[in-house]
């Protein structure tokens, strides 16, 4: 016979305490006797029911629920953040660049072929650092707009392609409508569109746009950029007569040094260098593509980033250009993902003798094709 089965205990006399069960806490391997059950064990098992006024509750097991990291500090949630804060970044340094050329856009003249959009399609920009400085400024030499082109860039970038060819300021060519100058002469006749018209009929290079440097605003972008890191032999120079003659000394030591924007406009105008005597025209121009590379160096830097806005600012005022905002940001987004190419020198096949009397430097025709052909494919 199946035993019977446990009275329910009745309800309690009236007047009499409430019943309650005792439960004993189990020990762990720990060796606490007063841990708290875990949450599934807390959900199953009833809680002890103390007398009234018989305790204040503190034996009491109390439920404990896992603790939820705060969505504030999750990995995921801060990486978004910071990605979107770089976003943002990025698109206000885009806004000031495009306002700042559309403020400072000082057209250089037509006249110039357009193949497309840099990043897009190859593009060949002729990049001319001259001696112009403006009419009144103070500086000596300044000549306002008859000046003459200090360094003398092709670049070629975009669609695949990534190449640089430097022209010395005296090689002899066939300026239109001139006759047999210097090349640096023909932006003094005609301005940027008869340079660009001059190389196109000696090279055989069509120039689909002009970039002009300011040298007026050029220590300006150098500064926003924090400087930059030049490295070369040493440069002592005076520039206009130096100091002591209104002008500007340069003196940098042998090695690594960073300059400021007042030195890397000195650096780029050196023609003379009192350390070295010796140099030509060719080392002037291999000493200014140093500081085109350190320039791109820089731009490409953790430390430009947080100068973008600055930088994007700056950049427009130190040019002179056809091309609008568009454009120019295509341009140096192409130049800054195209990587650095070496540059190339036209260099000179003899000394020419020019009807004034003065020196000039020679390229037959055989170094100008292969040099111009270079440059197209690579």
């Amino acid at each position: 016979m199946a035993p019977d089965p446990p009275e329910r205990p009745g309800p309690p006399a009236p007047g009499a305490p409430p019943p309650y069960t005792k439960y004993r806490a189990r020990r762990n391997p720990f060796g606490r006797a007063d841990a708290a059950p875990s949450v599934g064990e807390a959900d199953s098992r009833p809680y002890n029911v103390h007398r009234a006024g018989s305790g204040d509750g503190r034996n009491r097991p109390r439920l404990r629920l896992p603790r939820r990291r705060p969505a504030g500090l999750s990995p995921g949630r801060v990486a978004l953040r910071v990605l979107l804060a770089a976003v943002a970044w990025l698109v206000l340094s885009g806004v000031l660049f495009l306002i700042s050329a559309l403020v400072h856009r000082d057209d250089v003249g037509g006249g110039l072929t357009s193949s497309g959009f840099p990043p897009v399609s190859p593009t060949t920009v002729l990049v001319l650092g001259s001696d112009r400085r403006p009419q009144g400024s103070g500086e000596p030499g300044a000549r306002g707009d008859a000046a003459r082109a200090d360094s003398i860039l092709l670049l070629r970038t975009g669609g695949g392609h990534s190449s640089r060819l430097s022209i010395p300021r005296d090689t002899v060519v066939d300026i239109p409508g001139r006759g047999a100058n210097k090349v640096n002469a023909a932006f003094a006749f005609g301005g940027a569109s008869l340079m660009a018209e001059t190389i196109t009929a000696n090279l055989g290079i069509e120039i689909d746009h002009v970039v002009e440097v300011s040298f007026s605003n050029f220590p300006d972008l150098i500064d926003a950029m924090g400087g930059i890191d030049y490295q070369g032999g040493c440069v002592v120079s005076k520039i206009n007569g130096g100091f002591k003659n209104g002008g500007y000394t340069l003196r940098l030591k042998s090695g690594k040094t960073r300059i400021d924007g007042e030195q890397a406009l000195a650096l780029a105008r050196t023609r003379k260098n009192l350390c070295n005597p010796r140099e030509s025209d060719l080392t002037r121009a291999r000493r200014q593509q140093k500081l085109f590379a350190a320039m791109k160096s820089r731009l490409v830097s953790p430390g430009a980033f947080i100068r973008l806005p600055f930088i994007s600012w700056a950049v427009p005022k130190s040019l002179r250009s056809d091309m609008g905002g568009p454009t120019l940001l295509g341009l140096f987004a192409a130049l800054a993902t195209s990587g650095t190419p070496p540059t190339r020198i036209l260099k000179p096949t003899g000394d020419v003798t020019l009807p004034d009397g003065g020196q000039a430097l020679k390229v037959d025709e055989a170094s100008r094709q292969r040099a111009a052909a270079r440059f197209l494919r690579e």
